[in-house]
């Protein structure tokens, strides 16, 4: 039983979270590109309004949203799997439930909010979501920033679930 949840845990962590991390790193140039924002390492800005680029953003956050529902089955396999190898009192293990419910708080509360404030200003006539939008960083730059964040609290997690350190279940 402990093959079948390790095989369904890390296949969920892969098929689940592999695409939020893809999507939700795209979305901050997608941004750019559909606000007009110059990017330095794009060779041509869409327009304002651009319908395709708005497509795109919407299809980025579906993506995201979807799989971070579909991602709940990582901690829950998670569970099931560290119950069936004794390790629930590990040190990295619950090092890895920290940061996964970090990852899991910055995608909820900073990185999905974040697009769909990004797509609602886009969307309402007359408003711009670009630099002059709110204080700080622009919101393409913000949510590059907490979508850095929340790739490398997941490849921490994943580190840890490889190396496993203190473990004497070998590794």
């Amino acid at each position: 039983m402990t093959k079948l949840f390790l095989s369904l845990h890390v296949l969920a962590a892969v098929l689940a979270i592999g695409p939020v991390a893809v999507a939700a790193s795209m979305f901050p140039a997608a941004l750019r590109r559909a606000t007009g924002a110059a990017d330095a390492g794009a060779s041509a800005a869409g327009a304002p309004g651009d319908r395709d680029a708005l497509a795109n953003l919407r299809l980025l956050h579906r993506v995201c949203r979807v799989y971070a529902a579909v991602g709940t089955a990582v901690p829950v396999l998670g569970f099931f799997t560290a119950r069936s190898l004794g390790v629930l009192g590990s040190g990295w293990l619950i090092a890895s439930i920290v940061l996964t419910t970090a990852a899991a708080a910055v995608l909820a509360l900073l990185i999905l909010p974040g697009q769909d404030a990004a797509l609602t200003a886009l969307q309402e006539p007359g408003s711009d979501p670009g630099p002059a939008a709110a204080p700080g960083p622009p919101p393409a730059a913000r949510l590059a920033m907490v979508t850095g964040v929340f790739n490398l609290l997941w490849a921490t997690v994943t580190v840890l679930m490889i190396i496993r350190p203190g473990s004497t279940t070998g590794a």
